[in-house]
């Protein structure tokens, strides 16, 4: 028995569509993506790291700067943090001290202490 192509079901369903305000508006919350610290550094790291976000905008390199130095008083150094876009990452990191997370959309970032 045929079908005709109109009772035929797309094996591709559409996707709702997004205004580019309503997108901005939903990335703007943090994303973690990885984590194995305790869930009270974590929440401290996050919040530096979006402070950081906001604060240093684009310019990575004084934003990561400025999240290791406050990471190092705060919880003992050497702590490690890279800020960008579109990068590959492999570490070694003590237990316990690893973020993996995105913050305004396209800034991924990762804090670690090794």
């Amino acid at each position: 028995m045929a079908t005709s192509s109109s009772e035929m079901q797309s094996p591709v369903m559409a996707m709702p569509t997004m205004d580019r305000e309503a997108f901005l508006k939903m990335a703007k919350y943090p994303l973690v993506k990885h984590s194995d610290m305790v869930e009270e550094v974590r929440l401290e790291a996050v919040e530096m790291v979006i402070t950081a976000i906001e604060k240093h905008g684009t310019n990575y390199e004084l934003g990561a700067r400025n999240i290791k130095d406050i990471m190092d008083k705060k919880f003992g150094g050497p702590w490690h943090c890279v800020i960008g876009e579109y990068f590959a990452f492999h570490i070694t990191h003590e237990v316990k001290t690893f973020l993996y997370m995105f913050a305004s959309g396209c800034h991924a970032i990762i804090l670690w202490k090794g």
